[in-house]
């Protein structure tokens, strides 16, 4: 059974990253908006970081509860749950690059490009959405399971 305050937590951080991202995608238009604004774009980074570790907490302890492969990295957090079934392996590609676009940004971030924050901004919101989705239908399952 996956019912855990942290996930319950982390899930509600996530949302609240994802309605500033989605508010902030809305109101620029342009990549050169966005290039223009120092601040909206640290501010667009560090939303996207802790929306990436939000998912990362959120795999790491639904794999720790369901006594699921141990992962050895970023990456393999959400490798671990496709292997189960938990995630479908069309959204995995693209999360295994949200972890690793995560070590860019904490990593190497002299060498971010705008334009790639803006790219993933503009185009991956929805792969957000999708993990979001799944695991509150994962804690909805725990919870009628409970109840029975």
């Amino acid at each position: 059974m996956v019912d855990d305050e942290i996930i319950i937590e982390r899930l509600a951080l996530l949302r609240n990253e994802l309605a500033y991202l989605k508010s902030e995608e809305k109101g620029v238009p342009r990549l050169q908006d966005y290039l223009e604004s120092p601040r909206l774009r640290r501010a667009v980074e560090r939303s996207l970081q802790v929306a990436i570790e939000a998912c990362l907490d959120i795999g790491r302890r639904i794999i720790s509860e369901k006594g699921l492969r141990f992962p050895e990295d970023n990456r393999d957090v959400f490798k671990s749950l496709a292997e189960k079934g938990l995630i479908p392996h069309s959204l995995l590609s693209r999360l295994v690059k949200m972890a690793q676009f995560r070590n860019l940004i904490i990593h190497n971030y002299a060498r971010i490009e705008d334009s790639q924050v803006y790219s993933v901004l503009k185009r991956d919101l929805a792969d957000f959405e999708e993990f979001a989705r799944l695991v509150a239908g994962c804690l909805e399952s725990a919870s009628d399971t409970a109840l029975k």
